[in-house]
């Protein structure tokens, strides 16, 4: 990568902030953005910090065709001595040139990267909303650009950093939700892009969404795609359950997202003595474990939620209610430590914090 230095050009017609905790999901955004180019010839250069605007891509842009594209998710908060603190970003800019490898995208140097989005965020920081549940959402992400309708990887690509003020992910505080095990469709398979967070994962999933929608179901838990027995993961979510006394999780197969918020789970859950495996797991043995009232708790984990507590699971039409539809002791327990960390009011004893 070019050790150039990073450009800002500052904008001049600032935008109103949210003035409440109210704030939609990704829908505003801020002043500036992240831009830097690639070129096979030059490699990654020219990171600049530009007002937040339009993009112009010619037609032929291999992502409008191709899908070659990856991206990130992770977020900033203000702390009650209003400092400003990311949650782990090293491991997303890690994850970044994993899914990019998968790819075909070149990577990037995730030092010089970290620098330049601390930069931006130390620019925008105005805008990470102080409000009770609220953050600023942090979304880096990788496109193809190439003019050229060749089956073949990009020859240039955009790394851009564009961030949102997003408000609290529960409305009304944390509840238990109902989701459907998805028996129809399939999300990834292993040698598949679902370890990869790329946009096609996503898109591909909507039409089983929208059948759980149907049903006033709130997601979908994924099934292995050979013998749909085996539990991947919830939409955008890795998945825990806790099982007579123990938690477990699918192993990370090659089809299932190395999540942050899943790894930082295991690592809390082992320091506390907590027995925690990651293996396979089959739908009938969860079932089996309901039938035997040892599914104690299950609980989905991701940036947005952090934990997303999972009250109703139906398959083919058998519902298990897990705890009474309740949040369970220990979901409640993790749910409390990770957001204290984040947010500054729990000691962060395992240097998982970066302040800008």
């Amino acid at each position: 990568m070019s050790q150039s230095t990073i450009t800002i050009v500052k904008n001049t017609d600032k935008k109103q902030k949210p003035q409440s905790k109210d704030i939609a999901f990704g829908r505003t955004f801020t002043d500036h953005m992240f831009v830097m180019d690639y070129e096979s010839d030059k490699g990654w250069h020219e990171p600049r910090i530009v007002p937040y605007e339009p993009l112009t891509l010619d037609p032929a842009a291999m992502i409008f065709h191709y899908g070659q594209t990856v991206f990130e998710g992770m977020k900033a908060y203000r702390t009650e001595d209003d400092r400003v603190l990311l949650f782990r970003p090293d491991k997303n800019l890690e994850r970044l040139n994993l899914s990019s490898d998968r790819l075909s995208i070149p990577p990037v140097d995730e030092e010089k990267v970290m620098e330049y989005l601390v930069e931006l965020i130390r620019l925008e920081q105005d805008w990470v909303p102080s409000f009770e549940g609220t953050s600023l959402y942090v979304r880096p992400f990788i496109i193809g650009t190439e003019p050229s309708l060749a089956v073949a990887p990009s020859k240039t690509y955009k790394l851009m950093v564009i961030l949102s003020p997003v408000g609290p992910y529960f409305k009304g505080g944390i509840k238990p939700v109902q989701i459907n095990v998805e028996e129809q469709y399939t999300r990834a398979v292993k040698g598949g892009t679902g370890m990869a967070k790329t946009a096609g994962n996503y898109s591909s999933a909507y039409q089983a969404q929208a059948k759980a929608y149907k049903e006033g179901l709130a997601d979908v838990l994924w099934l292995d795609g050979i013998e749909k027995r085996y539990i991947e993961e919830v939409g955008s979510m890795n998945i825990f359950f806790k099982i007579d006394g123990e938690v477990v999780t699918p192993a990370l197969s090659g089809s299932i997202l190395k999540g942050i918020t899943r790894m930082s789970i295991i690592e809390l859950l082992q320091k506390w003595g907590i027995p925690v495996s990651e293996r396979r797991i089959s739908i009938e043995e969860l079932y089996e474990a309901y039938e035997e009232g040892k599914l104690e708790e299950a609980f989905g984990t991701g940036t947005a939620a952090v934990i997303s507590p999972v009250g109703e699971l139906n398959w083919l039409g058998r519902k298990m209610t897990i705890n009474d539809g309740e949040i369970g002791s220990l979901s409640q327990k993790l749910y409390d430590t990770i957001t204290g960390i984040q947010r500054g009011s729990v000691e962060d004893a395992y240097g998982w914090t970066v302040e800008v």
